[in-house]
């Protein structure tokens, strides 16, 4: 008689953590994600899984947290480093390819080309600062890859670079570090962990369509990688820094999924 109840409890609180994890790692703006707790989440699964009861706006969010990071490390776990995107032919490139960022086009960061350096910094043994003259001097390639929104859009585009996993070897940077992060002109900010930082497709993006990459798709460059969703593709970046410190993300600082991706 006591044990049907404790299964029974199981049961149900793996059915509400499979569900978390389905409706999380969407997109969802504040109101929605709380509701979305609140009604459905309530019920005691998430208070088992956290260790909190959703009773207020700070328990929600605590418990929102609990699951995205749990999330996180399942993602990780299943993420295979050999596993490639698809790539497609030319004429499955979208044109144009849509703009994308948590500001207007009227917006755009405007970063002067002469002047710019990319700032290298945290675990590497090459701090200097990058000029884009260098950084065009290395081996280049292309790819054309989609990229998928968390709102539900995807685009094929075609973009060239440098292989991320090659700019890090050419900086020193340890490899056994836990996150690559970035700063952006634009004021945004995020983190990838190293498996996929070294990813074969993982492209620190100079141009789009073979042109210099235009401002609104990031100039004077993007990190691109075909196995993460959009938001943690940053553009307009600054800065480069490799940490075992978590670093958080725009944002992922705001509930959203860290590793974002497959």
């Amino acid at each position: 008689m006591i044990k049907k109840p404790s299964r029974q409890l199981a049961i149900d609180g793996d059915l509400v953590l499979k569900d978390a994890m389905k409706d999380i790692a969407r997109r969802l703006d504040q109101p929605t994600r709380r509701a979305f707790l609140q009604r459905s989440l309530s019920l005691g699964g998430l208070s088992l899984l956290s260790g909190c009861g959703v009773v207020d706006e700070s328990s929600v969010e605590n418990a929102l947290m609990t699951v995205s990071r749990f999330n996180d490390k399942v993602q990780a776990w299943l993420f295979d480093p050999n596993r490639l995107a698809p790539t497609y032919p030319d004429s499955m490139i979208t044109r144009p390819f849509p703009f994308n960022a948590y500001y207007g086009e009227d917006e755009i960061r405007e970063v002067d080309e002469e002047s710019y350096r990319l700032e290298v910094t945290g675990m590497v043994a090459d701090k200097h600062a990058w000029t884009l003259a260098e950084l065009r001097a290395m081996p280049q390639t292309d790819q054309i890859t989609r990229h998928i929104c968390v709102e539900g859009w995807s685009a094929i585009g075609k973009w060239g670079g440098v292989p991320f996993a090659s700019f890090l070897r050419r900086v020193g940077a340890d490899l056994s570090a836990k996150y690559v992060g970035f700063k952006c002109a634009d004021d945004y900010y995020t983190s990838i962990d190293m498996p996929t930082a070294l990813h074969p497709q993982t492209l620190l993006t100079l141009t789009y369509d073979s042109q210099p990459l235009p401002p609104r798709y990031g100039f004077p460059m993007k990190l691109r990688m075909p196995t993460k969703l959009g938001y943690k593709n940053p553009k307009h970046i600054q800065a480069i820094f490799v940490t075992n410190n978590y670093p958080g993300g725009y944002w992922e600082d705001q509930g959203y999924n860290w590793f974002g991706g497959s």
